[in-house]
């Protein structure tokens, strides 16, 4: 059993006790599968899904069945022609940047979307929500870009709610990662999906008004000692100076050049002015809105586990 010390709206795992509850979730993911979803400088291996990822599926596909009859009670409460109608399940996936919640929304995709009863998840980071370069820069808080009110959070709680209403079609915006910008004229659409991932920074905050956390039926807070984050960060910074930087369109092209002093340094001065701030500031104090905490230790293995059960 997990360890439980006082009365707490939380149960704590090890890896060996969470891993027990995988029961007979049959292993879905092959090697070559696995390597096309972890991110830069992630080490989850196969292991690791099994003893982390497997029994985290069949939670949430134990929770999808509850949560669909939640609704249907509720549907034929209101005398609706069709309260057995399926509603998307909503999940939230934050944490900070460079702590892995990419892979781990990639990973849990690909393994819920092998369930015969859910099979389209589709996922959605927030990134293309983020306001454009230039109202960024007409708003003066270019500096600020991935703090709360750098995204448009009207569009993204507009856009959630319309799939959870059973939309046909809702397209998203789509960002990119080398122009540093939103894409013109290019949409990620999401077409009444069994589940829909929301991914990204500040997806569990809360406000005075309805939010898109709100809307969330689980969700997931990556967590990991922000020592070893920004070390992820850095080393993911150096090796993005041979892939990402090398673009001569990419935004931060100019850093392709530096040596790893420089590089290092470049790094270290964005995490401390911009990426830090945000983590302590907005991210943080989110974590314990999260159903499940997922913690890292400082070689990205996940051997922790926080599952909120009240």
């Amino acid at each position: 059993m997990a360890r439980m010390s006082e009365p707490s709206p939380y149960v704590e795992f090890d890896r060996k006790q969470w891993r027990t509850l995988r029961k007979s979730t049959p292993l879905v993911l092959t090697e070559e599968e696995l390597t096309g979803l972890r991110g830069l400088g992630e080490q989850i291996d196969l292991e690791e899904v099994a003893e982390v990822y497997l029994p985290l599926a069949r939670l949430i596909h134990l929770q999808v069945a509850a949560r669909q009859r939640l609704f249907a009670a509720t549907a034929t409460f209101l005398g609706e022609k069709h309260p057995d109608k399926q509603v998307p399940f909503v999940i939230g996936v934050a944490g900070s940047v460079a702590v892995g919640k990419s892979t781990t929304a990639r990973v849990l995709q690909a393994l819920l979307s092998r369930w015969d009863h859910h099979p389209r998840v589709d996922l959605v980071t927030t990134d293309g929500f983020l306001y454009p370069t230039a109202e960024l820069t007409r708003r003066g808080i270019m500096h600020r870009k991935g703090f709360p009110e750098s995204y448009d959070r009207r569009k993204l709680l507009r856009f959630v709610t319309e799939v959870k209403s059973g939309a046909e079609e809702v397209c998203a915006p789509v960002y990119s990662h080398i122009s540093y910008d939103i894409v013109p004229d290019e949409k990620h659409c999401v077409r009444q999906p069994d589940i829909l991932i929301v991914e990204g920074l500040n997806v569990l905050q809360t406000g005075p008004r309805l939010m898109v956390s709100d809307l969330f039926d689980f969700s997931i807070y990556v967590d990991a000692r922000i020592e070893d984050i920004e070390n992820w960060y850095v080393q993911r910074f150096l090796a993005l100076r041979k892939t990402g930087f090398a673009d001569p369109d990419a935004h931060f092209h100019h850093y392709s050049s530096f040596d790893d002093q420089q590089a290092t340094a470049a790094a270290r001065d964005i995490w401390n002015s911009t990426n830090r701030p945000n983590l302590v500031e907005n991210i943080l104090p989110t974590r314990p809105r999260a159903t499940l905490v997922l913690r890292k230790d400082s070689d990205h293995t996940i051997n922790r586990l926080r599952l909120r059960k009240l």
